[in-house]
């Protein structure tokens, strides 16, 4: 008797399951089975003089006239169309150009194109308020309707620096007026394996259209938000609960899916959040479905233990980790190529997972028969999402309400088993509470030696760590000094090296004993920056000593010119020196308490900033200024540079230590420790002045040194 029940309930079993798989597919067959080709565009001519749209809308399927390589307007139509030139190149639509043949060879997924159709519309129509329902466009778009641009998502353009990918889906409303619609539609796509309209586009009623596509927003919220607060549900029930980690795997799974149903169908993430990230839209979306698998076998796992086998395991999580990593670290135009892999390896987990649920509904274990049941809705849900986003399925995004579905399945059978098991650890609570109080009574006294020997460990960490700071500011001081030499020594160095190279090479005889001066000029300076360096690893501490005295500026300023002109001109830049008014106001000359040695190695390294990123044949300008800045006289010293410039979110922060800003497309790379700005700001901060730049990241930088003035002398 025993087996024949057993039999029967094997076959009412393999009757439910087969029934259900029948049902599904007929249903699957029913719903895209292609509508009725009546109203079908014919070389870019779709006649709907006979049905009333404004009822009745349709959605927009034929041939569209097809512009390769092309980005037309309306009216670079119009024009080509008045000199009589035939277009024969047709595209169907909705499809990819992907595999489209033209001129013997197939294209690709990337490119640019512009499509036409024209609209026939009836009498009825041509006075009603239409409206145009967008589905996602890969990956660009404009849309113009009868001359007018009515809709741009993303930004067109001929190659992919200049294309901005974006997803939205989109409702226009038209007031035609006349009997026709011509709709050009401008698409670009080089982020994605497939370009072009790949999804229905609706016209109809606006009353209708608005009501259907707030209809589906509204159901897909409804899912999103059931999804999302059942996961976040299960999560707070995981916390509670640790041991049993099936609610942390399923609340994962169905958070993740509630996620990703805001990337899909009507897209609600970028009507919630319009400037989302496109790049970061399209990894979430394929992380979440690499990951599901894993997720779900692991969630199966922990509810039928011993039906996952070892290797099943391994393998996914290798699969799993493989493809998350190809998803990371490569753009969408690679990895959604692997779209149909990704989809494959999930129903190989959700087939083998089956196998195993019917080997659990077969020895009746509890809940068994439902996950088996659900899950095979969910499979037929997720193989049909798969076959949409490649392009070979017409029915939309259906996983959402497959996965509601299995959710809610999952619900009645998790809180069955957490109530089962909140109930043994009450029982089990009990039973240890005894021995917990003897437990506690032992703590007690350990606490108290523990706090004992921990007193004694933390005298013996303050003695290390005093000790260990004091090493570390050696160390720190030691790698400081060691910086400033490399960075204030190479070019003082390398312009001697030039000076000597001049001379030997008898580029100008006449200048010779010049070169030699500047040669002994700088080797005197370079000593005395050996001597006096190591102030330099104290300037943030105060711990310098300063020679001040008192200077003309102009004095200084053109003395500082004569001693580096050459290095500048030699780099094959032009150096001018603009004291301008500054010099020619006899009786008020600025007169500033300076450090000169100081202050030329800061205006030094400002000039050597400008060498650096200003290409051969531009120009360095040092300029004098006087002015009054908060009721106190201030001498001006301006570098410029007609170099490529500082992006101007960069500028706070140019001045930082060690921070350095690579300008792409240099042809000479000066390189730096990046101190030498820092060093400068620490020098003219210490004379009781400012320094600051000024770019709009285009046309070259200027950096002000403010000096505070002390008197007025004339010369």
């Amino acid at each position: 008797m025993r087996g024949i029940l057993r039999f029967g309930s094997r076959t009412i079993l393999l009757y439910i399951a087969a029934a259900v798989i029948v049902g599904l597919v007929a249903s699957y067959a029913v719903i895209s089975a292609p509508d009725s080709p009546k109203f079908q565009s014919k070389e870019g001519i779709l006649d709907l003089t006979q049905v009333h749209i404004s009822k009745n809308p349709i959605k927009l399927r034929g041939e569209w006239a097809f512009y390769w390589q092309e980005l037309l307007s309306p009216e670079d139509i119009q024009n080509r169309l008045a000199r009589d030139e035939n277009h024969d190149r047709w595209i169907s639509i909705p499809s990819s150009w992907l595999g489209y043949r033209l001129d013997g060879q197939k294209l690709n997924g990337t490119g640019y194109a512009t499509f036409r159709l024209v609209i026939e519309l009836s009498e009825r129509d041509r006075n009603e308020r239409l409206a145009l329902r967008l589905p996602t466009i890969f990956h660009a778009y404009k849309l113009w309707v009868n001359g007018e641009l009515l809709a741009e998502v993303g930004a067109v353009g001929q190659d992919k620096s200049s294309v901005i990918p974006h997803l939205a889906t989109k409702l226009v409303f038209i007031q035609p007026g006349i009997d026709r619609l011509e709709l050009v539609m401008q698409v670009a796509n080089f982020h994605h394996k497939r370009g072009g309209i790949t999804k229905y586009i609706e016209l109809g009623g606006s009353d209708v259209l608005t009501v259907r596509t707030n209809l589906k927003i509204a159901s897909e919220i409804f899912i999103t938000a059931s999804l999302l607060v059942i996961g976040v549900y299960n999560l707070l029930l995981f916390l509670q609960r640790r041991k049993d980690r099936a609610p942390l795997y399923f609340g994962l799974f169905t958070v993740l899916f509630g996620i990703r149903s805001l990337l899909v169908g009507e897209l609600m993430i970028t009507q919630l959040f319009p400037h989302f990230p496109w790049e970061l839209q399209f990894k979430i979306e394929y992380l979440i479905l690499c990951i599901c698998g894993y997720i779900i076998t692991m969630y199966f796992d922990c509810i039928f233990p011993n039906y996952v086998s070892r290797w099943f395991r391994l393998g996914t999580r290798i699969a799993t980790g493989a493809l998350c990593l190809v998803v990371v670290v490569t753009p969408a135009l690679i990895y959604s190529k692997l779209l149909l892999v990704i989809g494959v390896i999930v129903v190989l987990h959700m087939v083998y997972l089956m196998v195993g649920l019917i080997h659990a509904a077969v020895r009746r274990m509890e809940g068994a028969l439902i996950f088996l049941l659900v899950s095979m809705v969910t499979l037929v849900t997720v193989i049909n999402d798969f076959l949409y986003f490649n392009g070979w399925s017409r029915i939309g995004n259906t996983s959402p309400l497959g996965l509601l579905v299995f959710t809610i399945a999952q619900m009645i059978l998790l809180s069955s088993r957490f109530t089962r098991a909140a109930s043994n650890e009450e029982r089990i609570a009990r039973e240890l509470q005894d021995a917990n109080n003897k437990l506690t009574e032992m703590n007690m006294n350990l606490e108290r030696t523990v706090q004992e020997r921990t007193q004694d460990l933390s005298a013996a960490h303050d003695d290390l760590r005093t000790s260990y700071d004091r090493l570390l500011n050696s160390e720190q001081g030691r790698k400081k000094l060691l910086a400033y030499i490399t960075h204030d020594l190479r070019m003082p160095l390398s312009s001697m090296l030039g000076y000597v190279e001049a001379v030997q090479d008898m580029v100008k005889p006449e200048r010779n004993e010049q070169y030699l001066k500047y040669i002994r000029d700088n080797t005197i300076r370079i000593n005395r920056m050996i001597e006096e360096l190591s102030f330099l690893s104290h300037l943030e501490t105060g711990q310098v000593s300063y020679r001040m005295e008192k200077v003309h500026a102009v004095h200084f300023l053109r003395r500082f010119y004569e001693q580096y002109e050459l290095v500048v001109r030699d780099a094959g830049l032009d150096f001018i020196l603009d004291i301008g008014e500054a010099e020619d106001q006899r009786s008020n000359v600025p007169v500033v308490e300076m450090d000169a040695q100081r202050i030329d190695q800061a205006l030094f390294n400002l000039v050597s900033n400008a060498m650096k990123f200003t290409s051969r044949g531009g120009v360095v300008r040092i300029a004098l200024d006087v002015d009054e800045v908060n009721h106190a006289r201030y001498a001006i010293i301006s570098v410029q540079d007609s170099g490529m410039g500082i992006p101007p979110d960069q500028l706070e922060q140019i001045f930082d230590r060690n921070y350095r800003y690579d300008r792409p497309g240099m042809e000479k790379g000066i390189e730096g420790s990046g101190l030498g700005l820092a060093i400068c700001r620490e020098i003219v901060q210490a004379h009781g002045g400012t320094v600051r730049a000024e770019s709009d990241g285009k046309t070259g930088s200027i950096f002000y040194v403010l000096l505070p003035c002390i008197g007025e002398e004339g010369r």
